[in-house]
């Protein structure tokens, strides 16, 4: 069901109209609908109800703190890449034992604070971070439960900026250098070998590359058994794609009957890490129009969002469909709809049929729940947009809008400026 809904002209977030938020709140902002989030995750945990399993929300897709409540309320657990995101989870209720970290790039310090929540488990990126994070427990007195992260040479079929399984990208290890990796783990008296770990990308809407990774991990297992590891876990990351436009994703049934199909009856828990599927399209981003500008080539639609509120169009060229409002009786248009950003770059969409807005309509940019926020900034200066929550009708601000003090908050002019 879907709970962003026209009655009588007006669009809805459940059971309350986007105009009367608006009205409240001011523009721009991100609405969240409660129904939608929880229907996502249950219907993707049920998915995998009949295999041994961990639901790891991927924090890096919305961060949140009320999110990631729903999520710990439901019995959730977090795939983390920082300690800001591990304390970010904690915050939220979300159980240590449940939260895996991931990353390239883990700081000393970082490693520490894991050490010390008693995470689940670390996914080990190269043979250097594998030593420190040994060198670390040993000084605290404990062992760290790790995954090597395999980089399993698997097409991924997305963006290129968001592919992570070929040996081009950044993450992971090679197979070919893995089984030397794990005996070098195996060496090390801090750290407990448990899992095996991979992600091949994100954002993709068809089942054979996750199950040309799993047969190959599957094959890693069976050697590491030979090899006498007692390997607990299987991470399979996440990935699985949403309906931006015309997409078809797999559903997360069908996804899981096909990975249920290849593991067999392996004595393992799989590890999943959703981010995008449960939580895309239960966001929206809301604007309201400034201005009409047209020139001899093109008619643009200016609106208070910039690319620095929802990046995706700038940094990836995604598309995000373009709704109004309050329906509108008007003629379609083509436009670009364009923020205030002093970049070309700042656009929702270009060349786009939509209805011939006037200044002072309000927009719902759709599909804006994952990935939006998340990498919201401060360029130019702007004030960082409000989020908002509505459960059926009722809805409470879960992110108050950026003041200007917020903005010079921690920066300090030295005495001898």
């Amino acid at each position: 069901m879907n709970h962003f809904l026209y009655k009588d002209d007006d669009l809805f977030c459940e059971d309350v109209a986007i105009t009367n938020i608006a009205e409240k709140v001011g523009t721009p902002f991100y609405c969240y609908s409660h129904a939608t989030i929880t229907r996502h995750f249950g219907v993707f945990k049920d998915a995998f109800r009949d295999l041994n399993h961990l639901t790891c929300f991927s924090v890096k897709s919305n961060s949140n703190l009320a999110i990631l409540k729903i999520f710990a309320s439901y019995g959730g657990g977090a795939d983390i890449v920082s300690g800001g995101e591990l304390f970010r989870a904690l915050k939220a209720g979300i159980a240590p034992e449940k939260i895996v970290f991931s990353g390239v790039g883990k700081t000393p310090e970082e490693m520490k604070f894991a050490l010390t929540s008693n995470i689940c488990m670390f996914n080990v990126e190269s043979d250097q971070e594998l030593q420190t994070l040994n060198d670390i427990a040993g000084t605290m007195g404990r062992k760290a439960k790790v995954a090597v992260r395999i980089n399993p040479e698997v097409e991924a079929n997305t963006h290129p900026y968001i592919t992570t399984g070929q040996s081009e990208n950044k993450f992971g290890i090679s197979l070919e250098n893995a089984f030397h990796t794990y005996e070098s783990a195996r060496q090390l008296k801090n750290i407990d070998v448990k899992g095996i770990s991979c992600h091949i990308g994100s954002q993709l809407t068809d089942i054979d590359p996750f199950l040309n990774a799993l047969r190959k991990l599957k094959d890693v297992l069976q050697e590491l058994k030979k090899m006498a590891f007692d390997i607990q876990f299987l991470n399979l990351g996440g990935g699985l794609g949403i309906t931006y436009d015309d997409e078809k994703p797999p559903h997360p049934l069908e996804y899981a009957m096909a990975l249920k199909k290849i593991l067999g009856n392996e004595a393992i828990t799989l590890i999943l890490e959703p981010g995008r599927v449960i939580i895309g399209n239960a966001g929206i981003l809301i604007t309201r129009v400034l201005y009409i500008k047209s020139t001899k080539q093109k008619r643009f639609v200016v609106v208070d969002a910039g690319m620095n509120d929802l990046i995706r169009p700038a940094l990836y060229n995604s598309f995000h469909a373009i709704q109004p409002v309050k329906l509108l009786q008007s003629e379609m248009i083509v436009a670009d709809l364009v923020g205030p950003v002093c970049e070309t770059s700042d656009f929702f969409a270009k060349d786009r049929k939509m209805p011939a807005f006037q200044a002072g309509d309000l927009v719902a940019i759709m599909s804006a729940g994952a990935y939006s926020f998340s990498m919201a900034s401060n360029y130019n200066s702007r004030l960082k947009p409000a989020e908002v929550m509505v459960k059926g009708k009722r809805f409470s601000i879960i992110r108050s809008r950026e003041t200007y003090d917020d903005l010079i908050h921690g920066e300090a002019i030295p005495e001898f400026i």
